[in-house]
């Protein structure tokens, strides 16, 4: 490894680390345990939130924020807003309804350490605390620039997002779909709220529509590529290392990039969309090189 890479790959891992502390201690302040029956409420919130994930997403949204030099409290606050509803998407997937799993990020599901009645109010909590933390004036003073934060992350995260693509995951089981649909599922279900972090730091920035088009083609990009390799951890990956069940896919009988395209297809996929999306930020100069880490970081995570 050569000098170079070895500084890059220690400022990302630098980089990672700060800004999972910063979620975490977001996360600390906002749910302070009340001394009431909601106290339970509060315990399980806590427990799928803080500490364990990759916060990919609110990295990708310090690092686009940083482009434009918005203030990090302001941009940690819509961070931790977009983690926010990852979590909760977590927790409302896991449940038996759902996908019906026992481990999440190397513990217990929220379901299983609580109860399922807890699990589905700390997710529904967490999803109104999102949009709560967008709407106040601490997270931007321009109204409009909330505004437009809450309606991108309610579209991320709803039927034409996250939600929908959870919808045809679980359709998946039933039907067999071609590599158009699964590209479009993975699109939506992950997909969609990782553009939104990157969106928003580009919101947070005031940079007007017509200029984010590199970032959303770096989003789109990076995106499938981080599905593509979860994919193929789903199949060589250490459930120790990922902290969650693996092979699930192959044992419903559900379509995935891997099933469609092969191993070896597939992986080459992926870097084409890495090198991609590296390659939208060409406008960019050395600023951008926290996204361009965060693209190769999509390939070489084991978890």
């Amino acid at each position: 490894m050569s000098a170079a890479v070895a500084d890059a790959s220690l400022s990302f891992e630098t980089a990672l680390r700060d800004v999972a502390a910063e979620i975490d201690r977001q996360f600390d302040h906002l749910l302070a345990i009340p001394t009431d029956p909601r106290s339970r409420l509060y315990e399980a919130m806590r427990y799928a939130a803080i500490g364990g994930g990759k916060r990919l997403r609110p990295l990708l949204a310090f690092a686009t924020a940083g482009l434009f030099g918005v203030d990090r409290a302001c941009t940690a606050r819509a961070a931790t807003a977009i983690e926010c509803i990852h979590v909760y998407s977590l927790i409302h997937d896991d449940l038996p309804a759902m996908d019906d799993d026992d481990l999440r990020r190397g513990k217990p599901t929220v379901h299983r350490a609580f109860d399922e009645a807890t699990a589905i109010l700390a997710g529904d909590c967490l999803h109104a605390l999102a949009f709560e933390i967008l709407a106040d004036p601490a997270t931007h003073a321009d109204p409009f620039v909330r505004a437009e934060l809450v309606a991108d992350l309610a579209r991320a995260a709803g039927p034409g997002g996250m939600a929908g693509g959870q919808m045809m995951d679980l359709a998946a089981e039933q039907s067999s779909f071609d590599l158009a649909t699964v590209t479009r599922l993975q699109a939506l279900k992950t997909g969609a709220l990782i553009a939104c972090s990157v969106e928003a730091g580009a919101i947070l920035g005031r940079v007007p529509p017509e200029g984010r088009t590199g970032l959303r083609g770096y989003a789109r990009d990076i995106g499938l590529a981080f599905q593509i390799a979860d994919d193929i951890l789903d199949v060589e990956g250490d459930e120790a290392a990922v902290g969650k069940q693996l092979r699930k896919d192959e044992a419903a009988g559900k379509e995935t990039f891997l099933t469609l395209l092969g191993l070896d297809r597939a992986r080459e996929q992926a870097r084409l969309l890495v090198d991609q999306s590296i390659d939208h930020l060409r406008h960019f100069g050395p600023e951008a090189d926290l996204l361009r880490d965060i693209a190769r970081y999509t390939l070489e995570r084991d978890r």
